[in-house]
């Protein structure tokens, strides 16, 4: 336990020095910090250390090589607005290249706009969308060690107009299983625009996340606990720390899991006047059918209202 707590401090110590005053809160293709996962929403985020899930693909590429077979998932998310979104997964271990490969799909459809002229009149409609595709690769070391890189293409329209960028992942993956621990870091996101809006390049969403996960030996409970956004740029150096997420996964049966989630930054950057309400919190339900594994989120967003996911995903 003793490596384990010095493992951490070294990448707290590590990620802070390397990305100090480097990010802020918005930028461009924002679409990419959403959940890309129901078990994960329903988690809070709290996903950086989850194995065996083809969506780790989409925190983590390390964790794709903890996949055990061929593994498929597609989701859908309700969003605020009529804004509807989907994404979908898929990992298997390729042999001829000593490592697995993953491939990921984001999509977000923002609806359909009234187009007006000067004088306010209709003269049509237009729509809006963005996209991004991820190929993924990853390799253990050894039995308790794991890195993995995304390569990832990013496209975005508004009106006939469009953006698109490149970018990359990459994430470390360590496993302790004799305490039932994981330890992850995952940087998000480095990239360039290869084709602006406005002729302006912007930033991308670099995020850094590190979190360490927990499954307890005498309860069916698997804790998360995860950092996000430790690139981003605060007056305070302890506010850097804020972006924080904490979930549990609770196994009931064979068949059945129930999730809980809270995620700090979420209902701070939620919070109107003086309430929040429930803003943060989130809770998840997973069940095995057969050969597929259905899963289920609620995330509140306070008096704004609630997301609404959901994921299936099969082996093969």
């Amino acid at each position: 336990m003793k490596y384990i707590i010095s493992v951490i401090a070294a990448l707290f110590i590590s990620v802070s020095a390397a990305f100090c005053g480097g990010g802020s809160k918005t930028s461009l293709y924002e679409f990419l910090r959403n959940e890309s996962s129901s078990r994960a929403a329903g988690l809070g985020g709290s996903f950086v250390c989850y194995t065996n899930d083809p969506n780790i693909l989409f925190y983590n590429p390390a964790g794709i090589a903890t996949v055990e077979n061929k593994t498929a998932s597609f989701g859908f998310l309700k969003h605020l607005m009529d804004v509807n979104a989907g994404y979908a997964s898929y990992t298997q271990r390729l042999e001829a290249l000593d490592g697995w490969i993953g491939g990921g799909l984001q999509y977000f459809n923002y609806g359909e706009f009234d187009e007006l002229d000067d004088a306010g009149e209709k003269t049509g409609t237009f729509g809006a969308g963005d996209l991004a595709l991820s190929l993924g690769y990853a390799r253990k070391t050894n039995d308790n060690i794991s890195y993995g890189v995304n390569l990832k293409i990013i496209y975005s329209s508004i009106a006939g107009n469009s953006s698109s960028a490149i970018a990359g992942d990459v994430g470390v993956l360590y496993s302790v299983p004799e305490q039932m621990v994981n330890i992850g870091l995952s940087v998000l996101n480095i990239g360039a625009e290869m084709q602006s809006y406005n002729g302006y390049s912007e930033d991308l969403p670099l995020d850094v996340k590190i979190g360490i996960s927990k499954k307890l030996e005498h309860l069916p409970l698997n804790i998360n606990f995860n950092f996000h956004h430790l690139n981003f740029s605060y007056d305070n150096f302890i506010d850097r720390f804020k972006a924080f997420s904490i979930g549990g996964e609770f196994t009931l049966s064979q068949y059945v899991q129930l999730r809980v989630g809270y995620n700090n930054e979420k209902r701070q950057d939620l919070e109107l006047g003086s309430s929040a309400g429930l803003a943060g919190f989130s809770i998840g339900l997973g069940a095995l059918i057969s050969k597929y594994h259905f899963d289920y989120a609620f995330n509140s967003y306070g008096n704004i209202g609630a997301l609404h996911r959901i994921n299936v995903t099969t082996s093969f």
